[in-house]
């Protein structure tokens, strides 16, 4: 009993350590929507604004969209494709985007605010003293705390995943002092009556269709009918007071004299499928929103709080992770203006690292929608982009860290929506292409899984083939099913939900590569690297062929085909197809600077700071490109990396610090994380993807803001501190020098190994490893080292692990010879050794001195 207790003291004492340290907290309220701070279950995602007067929290649900199931396949592309590559061939690349018009079609529909929660507490003053608010980490509850005219408020608010309920409790010191009218209201069509003196219900209507420019003739439409197309939801809000009283006031709630007071809500669509009509077909949303909500009110508010802090802290508790033992006393915006001036501050560093975990459970939950461009907050009825998912890096750097920073099940809504796309993308290839096998997707899908390409067809003059001429999002989103299975072992699942989309992918892209007159290798036309444009000559074209990213993807693929085919004994005929294709694959190009070819031919210009830097997918996410296996290969994406320059949008930065990272380069992947922390004022208007930066709620800013970039700024400090793509487990490949002392524990590596690190003077100090599968353990480290009470020996060869393989060396041409940039490598030594499954291996440096601990 002693031993418990002293645990259970330990316990407690870590948890408020860390929570002193994993809290985004301000002394003022928020300004703007970037101010407030988000809660989510996955399905319901709110925003608190934190007022003293009046208090604003913005809803969302991840299945309020505009429109309806809509195809938009082009049956026309069949007869217009042939003709697009026949101008690609003969170098005609203007003929080609101009052809290319004619096969696009309508764009994705547009994700939309829910509604708001207005408490209007009517007080005299709205100044307030000892004015907080916060949104604490562990526990994912946001709390505001002020005082008054001599009485002390608070409010705390939560959205429970297990309970499927938003609460929020009002209390204050002084008996009865609580008074205020709560409303709901919405930016979208409603109608809000009370159904009783305690109980609100908002019922809303969607648009069936909003539009994507703001020079079509109509922006906003609705259907009519009172029973007509578009989606339904409600928003239903149910009132607990202790002492006083609550009274409906038209189409509000009044609450008088009160002094404790709870807030149910609950909320709902009518979205019934992504293939089904939310008009004509959708679910009646208030008999969802009306379960949930009387399932809730049978618990008291602390029943409520325990269940959704026990089932949120059994994902986010698994990684802790620490820098500095220095603690800030400042809110975060204070922070983040005086980054650069507090040496980096290494605790905000930690807390931006363990946001993007946050962020990542409070909108991707198993059973719910895959995280949009904005997670699943948006308060705009027009946001940028629609806030969809754009699939030609946007929606895959969403779920990076899924894996490595051990959220690995949250990584399900991203599968289950393939199982969608698979249906709309195997008629969109017959359709759009005359391709009866297989599946696939472009650029911008929605709600209702649109595989076809966007564009507007031929009226909308800003509708590019630099983006819309893109069908391998199905390619590129297979790969994660493949790493999934990497990283977890799950036979069952790579047989049954993985490899049969991978197959499909695949089989699309064997029948989408297409011969090369000019040489005999496979290629694919038209083609484009996402949303840049190839100069040729003092001209600017949008499409060419065989862009080094389509190729790198379908690599990527027909190679992870190959092993999953293999490891499960089936389909050895198609296995053959894929080893045969793989083999004619356009190669790799090494430019006349030295640089990795982005294009068919050396036509890359050394001065595009092109926000896509999409021929590096080989380096990341890929595993292609290795600076152990492929240096030269590695040497021309550095050169690439150094022609792009460091300082971009948001997610682009995110993406260039995991480059810099499988580079080994740490400390150049900690210069583009320290630009990331340029604070960005919301209140100041800026062009859109003018640089990127934070926001004070710590919402990545592209600007404006796009959550991508927060999710791949935390997968690449974990690929900072660990890698599993080379055939081992390389533990601090890419430490910066400033942070010096720290440790990272609970991260994942393929092979389905746990990771713990601790690190002093940049040295490795101390790993722990959990094997989960059993098998071979390959580490690679900067430091010779021993695994303790285990024998091991040197790693060489290949790993017989088959989580953890090492790709194949590529094939390059390197026609200029031009001088490649040096990778700056440091000396680094290889052991394997057994692992039994749930066994943990203590791994520590051979010293003469007494090992620290």
């Amino acid at each position: 009993m002693l031993l418990v207790m002293c645990w259970s003291g330990l316990s407690s004492a870590q948890n408020r350590s860390r929570g002193t340290d994993l809290k985004l907290w301000y002394n003022t309220p928020a300004r703007a929507w970037e101010e407030a701070l988000p809660l989510g279950n996955g399905k319901t995602g709110a925003m608190i604004f934190g007022g003293v007067k009046t208090e604003r929290i913005q809803l969302n649900d991840n299945t309020l969209w505009s429109g309806y199931p809509l195809s938009g396949n082009n049956a026309d592309g069949p007869a217009i494709l042939p003709q697009v590559r026949e101008a690609v061939f003969k170098g005609d690349y203007q003929k080609a985007s101009s052809l290319w018009k004619k096969m696009q079609g309508p764009y994705s529909a547009r994700y939309l605010p829910l509604g708001d929660l207005i408490l209007n507490f009517h007080l005299k003053d709205s100044a307030a003293n000892s004015y907080y608010r916060d949104l604490d980490l562990n526990q994912a509850v946001t709390s505001t705390r002020f005082k008054a005219g001599g009485i002390n408020y608070s409010r705390e608010s939560f959205i429970s995943h297990p309970d499927k309920v938003m609460v929020l409790k009002l209390t204050s010191d002084k008996k009865g002092a609580l008074n205020f009218t709560a409303s709901l209201s919405s930016k979208l069509r409603f109608k809000t009556a009370a159904l009783q003196g305690d109980y609100l219900v908002l019922r809303g209507k969607a648009p069936k269709y909003v539009a994507n420019r703001d020079y079509e003739s109509t922006q906003v439409v609705y259907d009519e009918q009172p029973r007509g197309e578009g989606m339904t939801f409600e928003i239903h809000l149910r009132i607990k007071t202790e002492g006083g009283s609550c009274s409906a006031a038209g189409d509000s709630l009044k609450v008088r004299g009160a002094s404790t007071v709870t807030l149910y809500l609950t909320e709902a669509t009518s979205f019934n499928g992504f293939d089904k009509s939310p008009g004509f077909e959708g679910k009646n949303p208030a008999i969802e929103a009306r379960s949930n909500m009387e399932q809730a009110l049978r618990k008291s508010y602390d029943q409520i709080k325990r269940t959704h802090i026990a089932d949120y802290a059994s994902l986010f508790n698994r990684v802790q992770f620490n820098l500095s033992e220095g603690k800030s006393n400042f809110p975060i915006d204070e922070r983040l203006r005086n980054f650069k001036a507090s040496n980096g501050d290494p605790g905000l560093q930690v807390l931006y690292y363990q946001f993007g975990r946050y962020l990542m459970i409070a909108s991707s939950r198993q059973g719910s929608r895959p995280t949009n461009l904005q997670g699943i907050w948006n308060d705009e009825v027009q946001p940028p982009w629609g806030s969809n998912y754009t699939m030609n890096i946007n929606t895959e750097m969403n779920y990076w860290l899924a894996e490595n920073a051990n959220l690995s099940e949250l990584h399900q809504p991203l599968f289950d929506f393939m199982k969608e796309l698979a249906v709309n993308g195997a008629r969109t290839a017959k359709i759009n292409y005359n391709i009866n096998e297989g599946w696939a997707a472009h650029h911008n899908a929605d709600l209702w899984a649109k595989t076809s390409p966007t564009g507007g067809y031929d009226w909308d003059p800003k509708g590019m083939p630099r983006w819309s001429a893109w069908p391998m999002a199905g390619a590129w989103l297979s790969t994660h099913l493949w790493e999934h299975y990497l990283f977890s072992g799950n036979t069952d699942f790579l047989k049954k939900e993985a490899y049969p989309l991978m197959k499909g992918s695949a089989e699309f892209m064997l029948h989408w590569l297409i011969n090369d007159p000019s040489s005999s290798y496979l290629v694919t036309n038209p083609s484009t690297s996402p949303e840049n444009t190839v100069k040729i000559a003092g001209k600017e074209y949008q499409l060419s062929m065989a862009s080094t990213m389509d190729m790198a993807i379908i690599r990527e693929l027909f190679t992870a085909c190959i092993q999953a085919s293999s490891l499960l004994e089936v389909d050895e005929a198609f296995r053959g197809k894929l080893e045969v294709a793989e083999a004619k694959l356009y190669p790799y190009q090494i430019g006349q600077y030295g640089q990795l070819q982005e294009w068919y031919k050396d036509w890359d210009d050394p001065k595009d700071t092109h926000r896509h830097i999409s021929h590096l997918f080989g380096l990341f996410p890929g595993n292609q490109i290795s600076v152990y296996t492929s240096p030269q290969l590695a040497a021309a994406a550095k050169q690439s990396l150094l022609h792009r320059g460091d300082i971009s949008t948001g997610w682009s930065m995110a993406w260039k610090m995991n480059w810099w990272a499988r580079l080994k380069d740490g400390n150049h992947a900690y210069k583009i994380l320290e630009s990331a922390f340029t604070y960005i004022d919301p209140l100041e208007k800026r062009e859109q993807m003018s640089g990127g930066g934070t926001y004070p709620n710590m919402f990545d800013a592209h600007p404006p803001f796009q959550i991508d970039g927060n999710f791949g700024g935390t997968a690449g400090i974990t690929e900072m501190l660990l890698q599993s793509h080379e055939g081992e487990i390389h533990l601090l490949p890419a430490l910066p020098d400033v942070w010096r002392r720290g440790y990272i524990k609970g991260i994942r590596a393929r092979g389905n190994f746990q990771v713990d690190i601790t690190w002093d003077d940049n040295e490795l100090q101390r790993a722990v490893i959990i094997s989960q599968a059993g098998g071979n353990c390959r580490v690679r480290t900067q430091v010779p080292v021993v695994v303790r009470d285990v024998s091991s020996k040197s790693g060489e060869g290949e790993n017989p692990n088959p989580l953890i393989y090492e790709t194949e060396k590529q094939t390059f041409k390197n026609a200029t010879q031009a001088v490649l940039p040096e990778l700056d490598l440091k000396k680094t030594y290889v052991i394997d050794f057994h692992t039994t499954a749930g066994k943990r291996y203590v791994i520590e440096p051979i010293r003469t001195s007494k090992i620290k601990r």
